[in-house]
């Protein structure tokens, strides 16, 4: 299957029907039909064509009908109610298509020349603080879509953007001289080399950062004295500049342990500082060019347009104290990936509850000419809540370390397992790696399986069941084909041409498989992980079902027989591709 997915190519038929009426092609659409028992598929133009041409919708519908049937493509075309076009497709094309994925590579994803690049900023966690569940959603999301953009063919670059400047580090920095004031750092005349040993560790660093916070908070000398230390930062003071590496080299080293353990990786490692340099000269540019205006003592761009519901306030580059804002620093990271990268699209996966500052910064980076040629997408989500629908806290009620998190979920994940009685035989290694794939699972499909731009509630034994739809039952699934596969071979059996199917069990599971493409490509242009997730689990009941229905090893007919194990191992295969694009990984056994 190259060049179009199903859909597309079945819409393609319809759309030359309307079109040869004299019609929009774009009412050809055909989905898949909310009514099984008329038709495989279902397209509803007509329905919007009557009203277009105030004709009869059922009159339309049986002229493209008869148009589609001429065209051949179908196995049967009918109209039900108003104008409803009922469509399903012949068995052998189906099995057609199928052997072609099986034999072509790939699964049946189809092969595309997506000429484009797409930067996609996840992650975002801050120096000095310990990754939490509130970094759960864009962590696993901004991987997800950068796994499905590489599959689908895009040149993918992701960004952690750390928050690695600003105020914080002068906190840091003065809580530092308070603790450590005999450190080579804070001498105004040393200007360096400072020992590449670091002074301090993750514990001394977090535990920094809460007691800086809270003297800043409460004594207005230790505020003005970490702005005095955040201006020298910047400035480039030596001892400073060697100190704040030290904090960033201890931060990083906790955030990649974080994110290997939920298999996340990023290809850059950026902070807010790699543009520091850079927010000056934009902010003279955009103020040199009229952009950029004073308001209240500030400086701002005006954002708002005339077909606003509410008001959208200006974005502010610089405060009134002279200090240069998020988004200004925003709008110079844009400039840096636009002028260095040369992206089509930017990606941020951040919280929901940033979107009229990503709407202000967007808005200000199209307006002064910042993203000519780029589009800016703010891919927001929802929260992952406790039991009380508030956001998800530790039983003391503190903030929940994700290390933490994924640890109770290995917890769990072994109790069901010895409650399952699977995994027994394997030895210590082999099942610690079976555990650990599964727990990962079952965070990552529960977060995926929900639209991204709702809540959900996080609860543990839900997610590590066996049973329903959840991570776990999808590993299980695609663990027993792969156990089916091995009887079969330890028989003497192997995999064939895929067969006609013989009833309605195998024809289910080769509509489904049939969709996989379309499922992909959906999942991206929605930036809609939960339609991979939803695909995939019916993939797996379907399979199931099949199953049941159609002996493999038993079956005497050896071309039916081999046309099973064609579909089992493509069944697997198409689970393993868009396990790779939900992070999923499938254990050898269970």
């Amino acid at each position: 299957m190259t060049g179009q997915t199903l859909i597309e190519r079945l819409s393609g038929v319809l759309a030359d029907a309307f079109e040869r009426m004299g019609f929009d092609r774009a009412l050809g659409q055909v989905r898949l039909s909310d009514r099984p028992d008329l038709g495989q598929f279902q397209c509803i133009g007509a329905l919007v064509a009557a009203k277009q041409a105030k004709r009869n919708p059922r009159e339309i519908a049986e002229a493209v009908a008869q148009d589609v049937r001429a065209s051949g493509a179908f196995d049967a075309v009918s109209i039900a109610g108003p104008g409803f076009i009922n469509l399903s497709l012949r068995d052998e094309d189906l099995a057609a298509s199928l052997e072609a994925a099986r034999t072509s590579g790939g699964a049946g994803a189809v092969a595309r020349a997506h000429e484009g690049t797409v930067v996609v900023d996840f992650g975002g966690p801050n120096v000095a603080k310990p990754m939490h569940v509130g970094h759960l959603r864009s962590s696993i999301i901004g991987d997800c879509l950068q796994r499905l953009g590489r599959l689908l063919g895009y040149e993918v670059v992701s960004d952690i953007h750390l928050g690695d400047w600003g105020l914080q580090m002068g906190m840091l920095i003065s809580e530092m001289r308070r603790r450590r004031p005999d450190l080579p750092y804070f001498d105004a005349s040393n200007a360096g080399p400072f020992p590449a040993e670091e002074p301090l560790s993750l514990d001394d660093l977090q535990d920094m950062y809460p007691a800086a916070a809270a003297r800043t908070k409460e004594d207005p000398a230790a505020l003005e004295e970490a702005r005095a230390a955040t201006a020298e930062l910047q400035g480039g003071r030596p001892g400073y500049v060697a100190l704040w590496r030290h904090f960033v080299a201890v931060s990083r080293r906790s955030l990649e342990a974080d994110f290997e353990g939920l298999d996340v990786r990023f290809d850059l490692w950026l902070g807010e500082s790699s543009v520091h340099d850079r927010v000056a000269g934009i902010v003279e540019r955009l103020r040199a060019a009229g952009h950029a205006v004073e308001s209240q003592g500030a400086l701002v761009v005006d954002v708002a347009e005339p077909a606003d519901p509410s008001e959208v306030p200006p974005l502010m580059l610089v405060k009134g104290d002279g200090a240069f804002t998020y988004g200004a620093t925003d709008l110079a990271t844009i400039d840096e990936r636009v002028s260095t990268r040369h992206p089509d699209a930017i990606l941020y996966v951040v919280d929901q509850r940033q979107h009229l500052h990503f709407e202000q910064v967007f808005r200000g980076a199209r307006r002064t000419g910042i993203a000519t040629g780029c589009s800016l997408e703010h891919v927001g989500f929802g929260t992952v809540n406790g039991r009380d629908g508030k956001p998800f806290k530790t039983r003391a009620g503190g903030v929940m370390k994700l290390g933490d998190l994924i640890a109770m979920a290995r917890d769990e994940v072994r109790k069901r397992l010895d409650e399952a009685e699977l995994s027994g035989d394997a030895d210590e290694a082999s099942r610690d790696d079976i555990v650990n794939r599964v727990a990962v699972a079952a965070i990552k499909f529960a977060d995926l399986v929900n639209n991204r731009r709702s809540d959900y509630v996080f609860d543990l034994a839900k997610f590590t069941s066996f049973d329903g739809k959840t991570g776990p039952y999808l590993l299980y699934a695609a663990v027993r084909i792969n156990s089916l596969l091995a009887k079969c071979a330890a028989e003497g059996l192997a995999p064939g041409a895929i067969l006609p199917p013989s009833n309605d069990a195998e024809r289910s599971l080769m509509l489904v498989m049939s969709l996989m493409p379309d499922a992909l490509e959906d999942a991206w242009r929605g930036r809609t992980p939960h339609i991979l997730c939803e695909w995939a689990h019916g993939l797996a009941q379907e399979f199931h079902r099949f199953y049941q229905a159609c002996p493999v090893i038993r079956e005497t007919d050896a071309d039916r027989c081999a046309s099973r194990m064609g579909l089992a191992v493509l069944t697997l295969a198409q689970l393993r591709v868009v396990f790779a694009a939900l992070g999923l990984s499938v254990p050898r056994a269970m």
